[in-house]
């Protein structure tokens, strides 16, 4: 089962221009059973209005998608996009993430992520950090269900403020961290807590926005793809990630798709967007 994440950056190239058949087919390019997606567009101007999940499910041959807003409405507009809601009207503008699957999804689940700077009446942003969420797909694979989750985690970083500055700031809604530390930190830990309930084995994968072996050493769990992937056009540091939660033994071998080192992925130029993308290879 080949498992794969990619920020797509709404499908922005090196020339400056969104082309969606050029996203999609990149997509299909990396010929992944499952593929998570990251900065995801539905019927925004700058992508001509595509619904960019629906287009690449189509060109990789998925027979199941979904696509999770985190803001919706029209991305470009302040006061006019919000954070998006659990139930939002089918085929709204939105941004945010998708997962695509070759084998049929059994059920879906869907988790809102807390941001570090309040969104007042879901609609007014008063600091930086944009709504995140995670969605998880309980795929039928032939060796039996898998539990794949996508996220895009914060971008966020807390700065020091006084004492009175910080009464005030949590008062209204902004949460509380250590200078330098950055929110990722705070929702890969929430989406542990809240993943327990979902079945195993589980992957977890996307853009976490920290680099490393963080996302690992803070979850427990195994990382299945070691690569840069970011910048693309000259990736010096991994923020895309794969992670197991099991305790199946199960192997993975990207590079040669058999059975390996449990860690061993590999990164995908697939010249659109600022990231790279990782894919997987894994036996169960």
């Amino acid at each position: 089962m080949r498992i794969a994440t990619f920020n797509v950056q709404h499908g922005l190239g090196p020339d400056g221009r969104v082309d969606n058949d050029r996203l999609a087919q990149a997509v299909a390019a990396l010929d992944a059973d499952v593929v998570g997606l990251q900065e995801v567009d539905r019927g925004q101007s700058r992508s001509g209005g595509a619904d960019q999940a629906a287009l690449c499910a189509a060109a990789m041959g998925a027979v199941d998608h979904r696509f999770r807003p985190a803001l919706a409405g029209p991305f470009r507009y302040p006061g006019v996009r919000r954070r998006a809601r659990r139930a939002d009207r089918p085929g709204a503008p939105g941004y945010g993430i998708a997962l695509l699957s070759r084998f049929p999804v059994l059920s879906w689940h869907s988790v809102l992520l807390p941001p570090a700077t309040p969104w007042v009446w879901g609609r007014v942003q008063l600091g930086t950090d944009e709504p995140r969420v995670a969605l998880a797909a309980r795929v039928d694979a032939p060796s039996g269900p898998v539990t794949v989750v996508c996220t895009h985690l914060s971008v966020y970083r807390f700065s020091a403020v006084g004492r009175a500055a910080g009464i005030a700031r949590r008062a209204v809604g902004y949460r509380r961290g250590a200078p330098g530390e950055r929110q990722a930190e705070h929702q890969v830990d929430y989406l542990r807590r809240r993943l327990v309930g979902l079945p195993r084995p589980l992957v977890l994968l996307g853009d976490f926005n920290l680099r490393g072996s963080v996302p690992a050493d803070r979850t427990g769990w195994r990382p299945l793809g070691i690569g840069d992937t970011f910048p693309r056009h000259d990736p010096r540091f991994q923020i895309d990630h794969v992670l197991l939660d099991d305790d199946t033994g199960i192997r993975a071998d990207a590079a040669a798709g058999v059975p390996g080192p449990a860690a061993v992925g590999r990164v995908v130029d697939t010249g659109v967007s600022d990231h790279r993308a990782l894919v997987v290879d894994v036996a169960f």
